[in-house]
């Protein structure tokens, strides 16, 4: 080996090395930025909420486990029926922060109105075992959930899916893929519709909004949270809810979603209310929203699936 080669490898090894590291490490370092982006995006609170007292009287604790989830992992969920045993069905989705026991005042008010309600929290969250959270197994939670769902109320006409916050970019994708799955299949959509409350067209935009920011947070995030791309596949009538003081959520994002959705679709903005009120607030204006949803015209494929069907013998 030559003195001047000897040389120029010694000239050029700390870059090289420093190449190397950096090709090897990339990933790596990937994969923690995307680990803290997603305890940033879901900021898990252990523990009961501290306004929690308790479950109702009524309430079934629940454990699921589906294809998607690890041995060691669960899907804990309440399920709270109505009293009456035809009543229709709600899939309860909510948002980041608190578990079940920070959303039991919405379930509560659900309930009131004479809903049953299935509601979860995703892996990470309260009792649901796992890693922390990511949008792609937070769509997969809910997968598992809605397929419970279908078992606790057979009837498609009587089932619906809700989220708040972020759980309403989780609802969207939950009910875009029940559709783009009934078309593939040649089937109609099994359920009656949707109802998405204080969220967002996707998270870069809320992310943007809340940082003031022209940035490109797009490009930048891996959790997407894209509803503003996916609400035309919804495919089902469409209840859009949200407070006009919202200092978290514009309510801006959901007149977006109302503009690219299909018929039938509703939006119910609430004067007054913040992120976490708008039910409470709006009061017979929500319950009469809530029953228009429940007798929207249908579209075709999804009426021929929710007929009733005589005995076949």
């Amino acid at each position: 080996m030559s003195l001047s080669f000897l040389s120029r490898w010694r000239l050029r090894r700390w870059p090289l090395l420093a190449m190397a590291a950096l090709l090897v490490g990339l990933p790596v370092g990937c994969q923690v930025l995307e680990h803290k982006e997603r305890e940033l995006v879901f900021r898990v609170e252990p523990g009961n909420a501290s306004w929690y007292r308790g479950l109702p009287a009524g309430v079934r604790e629940l454990e699921f486990k589906g294809a998607s989830l690890k041995p060691e992992q669960n899907i804990h969920a309440w399920w709270w029926p109505a009293k009456r045993a035809d009543a229709p069905a709600i899939l309860y989705l909510h948002g980041v922060r608190w578990n079940l026991t920070g959303q039991l005042f919405r379930i509560e008010q659900l309930h009131a109105l004479g809903f049953s309600v299935l509601a979860i929290d995703y892996r990470g969250f309260g009792q649901s075992l796992g890693e922390p959270p990511s949008e792609t197994s937070v769509y997969q939670d809910a997968q598992i959930a809605w397929e419970q769902l279908q078992r606790l109320q057979p009837d498609a006409r009587k089932r619906l899916i809700y989220g708040h916050s972020l759980g309403g970019a989780v609802a969207v994708e939950l009910a875009a893929r029940v559709a783009q799955q009934a078309a593939s299949d040649g089937t109609p959509i099994a359920a009656r519709g949707l109802i998405v409350e204080s969220s967002f067209t996707s998270l870069a935009d809320v992310a943007a909004a809340l940082g003031n920011t022209s940035l490109p947070v797009r490009w930048l995030l891996s959790q997407k949270f894209d509803s503003l791309d996916k609400i035309a596949h919804v495919g089902m009538p469409l209840l859009l809810v949200h407070g006009l003081d919202d200092r978290y959520v514009p309510a801006r994002f959901s007149e977006q979603l109302f503009n690219a959705a299909r018929q039938p679709k509703q939006l119910l903005l609430v004067p007054g209310a913040t992120h976490n009120n708008s039910m409470r607030l709006a009061g017979e204006r929500y319950r009469k929203a809530l029953d228009a949803l429940l007798h929207a015209p249908l579209p075709p494929n999804v009426a021929a699936a929710q007929a009733p069907h005589g005995p076949t013998g």
